[in-house]
């Protein structure tokens, strides 16, 4: 078995890594790990990054496969254990207030010290789009050098010069006509010193990259060996379920458990205090999930509901306004040109038109399908954990504390996750559940949320709002732009309850994903000024698809829009004349208008109804992504009812590696951006979110889903073009597209997220709780994994 590791000098330094992969074979050398090649020829990619749905086993190793030559059939993954080789050197980077366009030696020297920062806070992190843009450069590294130890053992073997040997399809060979199986070198092949800097290949002789070839973990999937965090069985396993506190902050003030104590099948009542950023509770261990359950809710307790307890979504509401109103200046993002003083001016010129407008976009939960869970077995000096996560590391290092064991001793599983968004960004419920299962050592323990402890338990996409003003002088021409937005701070919270970086870091640092998308846009505007108030709120927040931009790209492309109906423009066309210094933005619009069949008039009717068409363009990530939404008018007129009948799309993502999975990343990401759009919510009262299950905060379904229409692109960027971020890029375009054609559509302007009434929230319902004490489900002896809650569709798209 031959294992290269890969190494370079400087920031992105990557040292040999210490352990091996959990599936390696017995017969594994354990060197540094990213490639593993056995004697079957057999080629094993040592994976650094969760799978969640995007594809990222299947991408990365495709990267690794071409440099080496191998058979894509005969290529396998294996998830790495946790090391500091594996660290993600890009994900912090990405997250500083630096645009797109800027390339000071400043920028530089920011970047590369928060590659350094990454290293030393151990981010070995899936997130920020930024897996296969960390590594690019590693596989390629590390598949190169497996080449050139493969083609130097060849010719050893057959005296010919190392130059003249090659290889293709799992197969070194030669113009002799010699010809060997990776396996069949292998042996030689690992005894040789890897080379310092091997030669990468040119683009041109890509013959793996740009393919769409199928998913690595499909068959898995299909077949039902693919196993996901809630799939965990381990012998002697036990079950947990947990009731936290519902007041944001709040703590467990007493409970009775003399009613319950001795009913067959529990094991015992816990206190649970909350972890890295979590909430206290209560929870119960029990010999399957449903006995465990069963007890949550037959458990009477009382709560101290805390200092939050007053807290509303109109209080939120009230706050962010304030900001806004705030004669306090705020952190500039970004600023060009005298915004403020031609703003000042163009209200006494009478040829120029100013335009002031507010926007806002609430609170949002995760919502993953699988609902958190993980699985933990304490014994007296280690634990396993098998868990779906983003952040293996950070996980680890979480479950040592609580257990007051050494990091060594704590052995991470990473398993599939069943969707992450962000919200397995987070370790708490991972501390929650090694807390847990000290209780029950030596078993091993599953705690598994419920959907309504999961909705009402998240670290939600901060609530925000934004202020506009743009004038716009008697040429129809964008002259002056102001934009002021208020929320809180993701950074100055995740950091410290994850990572344990020093809170105080955050007075020094910008966070800049409270105004990405908002100061980072390539429009050009000769006078433009963005600021941001961050504001202070009890409300737990985190990490959600897209971040910053998902609510950024609404009011920017909202605003955008506005003006140019100001100005009597078509909007494409008005978008287009602010890009004539970036080709490749305007090239993405027009492809989408072509794509799209735009024309002048953008609201029509046929036989089927009345239908009118939006469009917005985003940049995030690195990519660019234009969509036009069709909608067409529901119900008989009189009221603003509507369907999202048809989404075009189109993406430049430098260079894409499996155009195939980057089309499905679009789709998935306008399905989970226009679920948010449409009718999703999280609502506060008397410090409580009211939402518990997905019929309070609705997901669009197959039969409310429009047709969707992806174009990947062929970069026109330079030959040494690099792949850029693609996850979570088609999520921020799709709420302004639908409420630019809702203007079209009703002739009114839709400045608020959700554009649709959320459902109601009943005081009473059938839940969980009420269903149990009906007698279902029963008290099953066997161990099984109960089902997520009620799931239902939105009415309407």
């Amino acid at each position: 078995m031959l294992a290269i590791g890969w190494k370079v000098f400087g920031p992105d330094e990557r040292l040999k890594a210490g352990t091996t992969p959990d599936e390696a074979d017995k017969g594994d050398v354990p060197l540094n790990g990213w490639v593993m090649i056995d004697a079957e020829n057999h080629v094993t990619v040592v994976m650094a990054k969760a799978e969640m749905g995007q594809g990222v086993h299947t991408g990365a190793a495709m990267i690794l496969a071409e440099e080496l030559g191998a058979d894509w059939a005969q290529v396998r993954v294996v998830q790495a254990p946790v090391d500091a080789i594996y660290v993600n050197r890009e994900n912090l980077p990405r997250n500083l207030p630096i645009r797109p366009d800027d390339h000071s030696p400043l920028a530089t020297f920011e970047e590369d010290a928060m590659r350094g920062v990454a290293r030393y806070i151990g981010s070995m992190v899936t997130g920020g789009s930024t897996s296969i843009i960390d590594l690019w450069a590693p596989m390629r590294e590390a598949g190169a050098s497996a080449r050139a130890m493969l083609c130097e053992a060849a010719a050893k073997r057959w005296c010919v010069p190392v130059g003249q040997c090659q290889t293709k399809a799992g197969r070194v060979l030669h113009s002799s006509g010699c010809s060997a199986t990776f396996g069949e070198l292998v042996a030689e092949a690992r005894k040789l010193k890897p080379p310092s800097s091997p030669k990468l290949k040119s683009a041109t002789d890509f013959t793996l990259i740009g393919q769409g070839k199928n998913r690595i973990e499909a068959r898995g999937k299909l077949d039902g060996s693919a196993r996901f965090g809630i799939d965990v069985h381990v012998d002697d396993l036990l079950y947990a379920s947990i009731e936290m506190c519902p007041t944001f902050g709040g703590t467990v003030k007493h409970i009775d458990t003399n009613k319950i104590v001795h009913q067959d099948g529990i094991h015992g009542f816990h206190l649970i205090r909350g972890y890295n950023g979590g909430a206290a509770g209560v929870a119960v261990i029990a010999e399957n999930p449903f006995i465990a359950m069963r007890a949550l809710c037959e458990l009477p307790i009382e709560w101290n509901h805390g200092r939050a307890r007053h807290l509303s979504s109109e209080g939120v509401r009230a706050k962010l306004l304030r900001a806004l109103d705030s004669d306090e200046a705020g952190t500039r993002f970004y600023e060009t040109g005298y915004a403020d003083a031609v703003l000042k001016r163009a209200r006494e010129v009478p040829d120029i038109h100013v335009l002031e407008a507010t926007y806002g976009a609430p609170y949002l939960a995760h919502a993953a399908l699988e609902p958190l869970n993980c699985t933990v077995q304490v014994k007296p000096d280690s634990a396993e954990i098998w868990v779906s996560t983003q952040v293996p590391m950070a996980a680890r290092k979480a479950v040592s504390k609580v257990l007051g064991l050494r990091e060594g001793q704590v052995h991470i599983h990473e398993q599939f996750l069943g969707g992450g968004f962000g919200r397995r960004l987070e370790v708490d419920f991972i501390s929650q559940a090694a807390a847990i299962a000290r209780h029950a050592q030596p078993k091993p323990v599953q705690t598994i949320w419920s959907r309504a402890q999961d909705t009402t338990h998240d670290f939600y996409r901060p609530a925000c709002m934004a202020r506009f003003r743009g004038a716009i002088n008697a040429r129809g021409r964008l002259i002056a732009w102001r934009s002021v937005s208020a929320c809180q701070s993701i950074s100055e919270q995740s950091l410290p309850r994850t990572f344990g970086t020093p809170h105080f870091l955050s007075w020094f640092t910008r966070d800049a994903t409270m105004a990405e998308g908002g100061f980072d846009q390539p429009y050009e505007c000769d006078n433009v000024l963005v600021t941001h108030h961050q504001v202070h709120l009890p409300v737990p927040v985190g990490y959600w698809r897209s971040v910053g931009h998902s609510h950024q790209a609404f009011f920017v492309e909202s605003f955008i829009d506005e003006m140019a109906t100001l100005a009597n423009r078509d909007p494409i066309q008005f978008r287009l004349d602010m890009l004539r210094a970036h080709p490749r933005h305007a090239r993405v619009l027009r492809t989408v208008a072509e794509l799209s069949g735009w024309r002048a008039s953008y609201r029509w009717k046929d036989r089927s109804g009345e239908y009118a068409r939006g469009v917005a363009m985003h940049e995030s990530f690195g990519s660019v992504v234009a969509q036009v939404a069709v909608v067409r008018k529901e119900g008989n007129g009189e009221e603003e009812d509507f369907r999202v009948t048809h989404v075009y799309c189109v993406i430049d993502c430098g260079l894409a590696i499996n155009p195939n999975m980057v089309e499905q990343q679009m789709e998935s990401g306008i399905v989970f951006g226009l679920s948010a759009a449409l009718r999703q919510a999280i609502t506060l009262r008397d410090g409580q979110v009211q939402q518990r299950y997905f019929s309070h905060f609705p997901l669009v379904g197959i039969d409310t889903c429009p047709d969707i229409t992806v174009r990947v692109l062929d970069s026109e960027l330079p030959e040494d073009r690099q792949p850029q971020g693609v996850g979570e890029t088609a999520t921020p375009p799709i709420a302004p597209a639908v409420a630019n054609a809702l203007f079209a559509l009703f002739g009114r302007r839709f400045r608020e997220l959700p554009l649709l009434a959320p459902p109601q929230v009943p005081d009473q319902e059938d839940t969980l709780c009420n269903l149990i004490s009906t007698g279902y489900p029963p008290p099953s002896p066997l161990p099984m994994t109960p089902r997520c809650s009620g799931s239902s569709a939105a009415r309407r798209s």
